[in-house]
């Protein structure tokens, strides 16, 4: 008995040890805090619910987010991520549509629901995740930093626009059918929206919320990539092309047929040169543009199964590879890999903070 009593004592302080949290706690969320005081690229990876922070420096691995260990929510399967700098301080929203969309973007299940998570990017601490009715995916801050922007991928579309401060619910924005990715034209003038079951993307004004405008372009549009120069490049998964749309003019000014399906699509200043990744064959594809709005395909290269995201820094392209679990580093100049960094399972958004 006297065993027992001592047994019993013993499993009593380890579930005491056990019940004190090990981290701070930011919001009701408990989140080991970091010190990424340097430029980084934020990594999501999809299946692995992490963050890998990449030191741009070094193109090395120096840190990695768990997301899984905030507080008990399910945050699985983030897609997309954005970033915005107010003063000092950094933040990131990402989007957790909740399922894997390296397949195809398409809808979930009916009934099926997103969050939205918004985190400190300098201690990696979430301030806050909240659900949204229908699965999204993405959450992008607007150009004032002021809102957070999401859509809700079903046919009966819409975009939510949230407090970034508060995050209530400020406006409720009817598009087109099944809406995926939303984003902001280079100089922060209007919002974009495709739709991938109406074959259009939706021009939004920041300021009024009001739709100003229906573009049509190709089958099953995905995202409308901002570009210098005012043009947003729009690529459509079922066609495999590219949309060219002028951002003064509310217009599209042709198309790029790739035969492949495209998995993103973004423009280098510097080299004046379209990137667009071929998720099916593992490669990043460049085209220019030869005057006219006519574009030819200048060559590729290889990156990693699955090529998905593309971003740039300097003198290098980054591509997030969600077959290969890495991110190529490509010098620009070039067009040749310098280093594939491992990362995450199925890594998808990228974004830096410098």
């Amino acid at each position: 008995m006297k065993q027992l009593k001592s047994n019993a004592a013993i499993l009593l302080i380890m579930a005491v040890i056990f019940a004190i949290p090990s981290c701070k706690k930011n919001d009701g969320m408990s989140m080991e805090e970091k010190n990424i005081d340097y430029p980084a690229a934020y990594v999501v990876n999809g299946e692995s619910s992490t963050i890998s922070v990449i030191k741009l420096s070094t193109n090395t691995v120096t840190d990695s987010i768990n997301l899984m260990s905030s507080g008990g929510s399910m945050i699985m399967w983030p897609h997309h991520i954005y970033h915005h700098q107010s003063g000092g301080e950094h933040h990131l929203a990402i989007g957790v549509p909740g399922m894997d969309l390296s397949a195809g973007h398409t809808g979930g299940m009916p009934g099926m629901k997103g969050m939205v998570v918004v985190m400190d990017a300098v201690t990696g601490a979430v301030k806050k995740n909240f659900e949204v009715p229908v699965m999204n995916h993405n959450a992008v801050f607007s150009p004032d930093g002021t809102e957070i922007w999401t859509s809700q991928m079903d046919m009966a579309g819409k975009v939510l626009v949230y407090n970034a401060t508060t995050y209530a619910l400020k406006n409720t924005i009817t598009v087109g059918d099944e809406p995926a990715e939303v984003t902001f034209s280079a100089d922060g003038t209007k919002a974009y929206v495709c739709n991938g079951m109406s074959n259009t993307v939706s021009v939004i004004n920041p300021s009024t919320k009001a739709v100003i405008g229906t573009i049509n372009v190709e089958s099953n549009p995905v995202g409308a990539w901002p570009a210098s120069g005012g043009k947003m490049f729009v690529d459509n998964e079922d066609s495999q092309s590219i949309s060219v749309i002028d951002v003064a003019t509310n217009t599209n000014l042709g198309t790029i047929i790739l035969n492949f399906k495209p998995g993103y699509a973004a423009f280098n200043t510097t080299a004046n040169e379209l990137w667009v990744s071929d998720a099916t064959n593992g490669k990043v594809a460049y085209y220019v543009d030869m005057g006219g709005n006519t574009w030819m395909k200048h060559g590729e290269f290889v990156t990693g199964a699955d090529a998905h995201a593309i971003a740039f820094n300097g003198a290098y392209g980054y591509v997030t590879n969600q077959g290969a679990n890495t991110v190529s580093v490509i010098n620009i100049a070039t067009h040749t890999k310098v280093k594939d960094i491992p990362v995450g399972k199925k890594p998808n958004g990228i974004v830096f903070k410098l």
